[in-house]
């Protein structure tokens, strides 16, 4: 079993934050994480695409590349693999591996159950090592229905873990937890169940999405109104050069923070 997967296997449940450039998976991992995903949302937006539209492959790489080095455990949120055909998914994993990922996150969009996990065998036989999430939107864009046998369909496929995003009551997550055999992923919603109350659910990850992405972007517009209103900005913000330092892969630490800015 690898690190990654080792992650997956313990008394509380892995937190997976969500980053969308260097700067910000560096800052992370300097709070302690281990383990850092990738948001396909701050991807596309990044680079003016929609998300969940299969056009931020090259991106996502591109981002991959700059992090797949760094001292933490990447997991890359692919979106549904760039492509409906699988070996072109699994081609896409082994790149992934070789600028060092170690997790995939490979979503249905409520499609072909058989063709997505096509793909987690594909991804599974191209990249062994390659821990993959398999996400169902039974939840997220339907009603749950069809969940158990997509489920069950991605863990036959090889699926290291599941991933049911949108799933929030805490019955339902129970009786999923206990239903499959590999451990089960959901996403962290500030009005769902705490991350202690899903530890206690024997949920296994936890992860964050585009959330950080969106407080990040919510913060700078807070911060623009107050200073056009003549108010002073709210917030902690780290100092230009610890922002720097974190670009530029370098020593750092943002525990001075000042609003000081040589720019």
């Amino acid at each position: 079993m690898t690190t990654f997967a080792e992650l997956h296997h313990r008394d509380e449940p892995l937190l997976l934050p969500n980053a969308w450039d260097h700067a910000s998976a560096r800052a992370l991992a300097e709070r302690g994480f281990r383990a850092i995903g990738t948001t396909s949302l701050g991807v596309a937006a990044a680079a003016g695409l929609p998300d969940g539209a299969s056009e931020t492959r090259d991106e996502t790489l591109r981002l991959a590349l700059a992090l797949g080095s760094d001292p933490y455990l990447l997991s890359v949120d692919a979106e549904d693999g760039y492509s409906e055909d699988p070996d072109e998914v699994g081609e896409f994993a082994r790149q992934l591996t070789a600028v060092g990922a170690v997790g995939i996150n490979l979503e249905d969009r409520l499609g072909s159950t058989a063709l997505h996990a096509a793909k987690i065998a594909a991804v599974k036989s191209a990249a062994p090592g390659l821990f993959v999430n398999a996400r169902t939107d039974t939840y997220w864009t339907g009603d749950g229905e069809g969940t158990i046998d997509r489920l069950d369909a991605y863990q036959q496929a090889g699926a290291d873990c599941v991933f049911v995003p949108g799933l929030s009551e805490p019955r339902e997550i129970a009786a999923l937890v206990r239903y499959v055999d590999v451990p089960l992923n959901v996403l962290y919603a500030p009005t769902g169940p705490t991350v202690p109350h899903l530890a206690g659910l024997g949920v296994r990850r936890v992860s964050l999405g585009s959330l950080l992405y969106r407080r990040a972007l919510g913060a700078a517009l807070e911060a623009v109104e107050a200073i056009r209103e003549g108010r002073a900005p709210g917030g902690a913000a780290p100092s230009y050069g610890a922002v720097d330092a974190l670009a530029r892969r370098g020593e750092s630490s943002l525990s001075g923070r000042s609003d000081s800015q040589r720019r």
